[in-house]
């Protein structure tokens, strides 16, 4: 499967948009939003894919190459889906310009966030950030149950090589219900 990544560039960007399109099945599963908090909001569902996302390209950081094209084409899929839907919802070509650089901003910068606590094991960091930017809210049992999963997801991620990733598409875990409020 590697091998043949690179030979036709159809076959390549088949593999990439149907990698995206598993990716973005994950983060619209009914779960994160019913049982995890994740808004069910335009910004809701911009951070859910942005964190799995995140999630396979840090998996890809940790593979041999050709790992690192395939996560450049990835940010690329993604990224043109965004300007896509940014114009289908009206946004001008000026708006879309500015919207598309300020999400790459904060898309980077959960990158970090989400990758230095995960690298550091530390859940209370990632279940911080998780909830200043996925849940927008504090709600320390809520965010703990998003950073649960992130971290399973992160090791269930790491038992895939670059080609069950393309073939089988990334593994993400079952979302744990989050606590019930008393």
């Amino acid at each position: 499967m590697i091998a043949g990544f690179f030979r036709r560039a159809g076959e390549r960007r088949r593999t990439i948009r149907t990698l995206h399109q598993r990716i973005g099945e994950a983060a619209r599963r009914p779960d994160l939003y019913e049982a995890l908090g994740v808004p069910d909001t335009v910004e809701g569902r911009f951070e859910a894919l942005s964190l799995h996302v995140i999630l396979v390209l840090r998996r890809l950081g940790h593979l041999p190459p050709p790992a690192d094209d395939v996560a450049q084409e990835l940010i690329d899929s993604v990224f043109v889906q965004l300007d896509e839907s940014l114009r289908e919802l009206g946004v001008g070509d000026m708006g879309v310009s500015k919207r598309i650089k300020k999400l790459g901003a904060s898309f980077y910068a959960r990158a970090g966030a989400y990758g230095t606590a995960l690298d550091e094991g530390d859940m209370q960091g990632l279940a911080a950030a998780l909830a200043r930017n996925v849940l927008a809210k504090d709600e320390a049992d809520a965010a703990q149950a998003l950073a649960a999963y992130v971290a399973a997801s992160a090791d269930a991620l790491a038992g895939q090589d670059l080609d069950a990733l393309l073939t089988q598409g990334p593994r993400f875990a079952a979302p744990a219900h989050a606590p019930q409020e008393a």
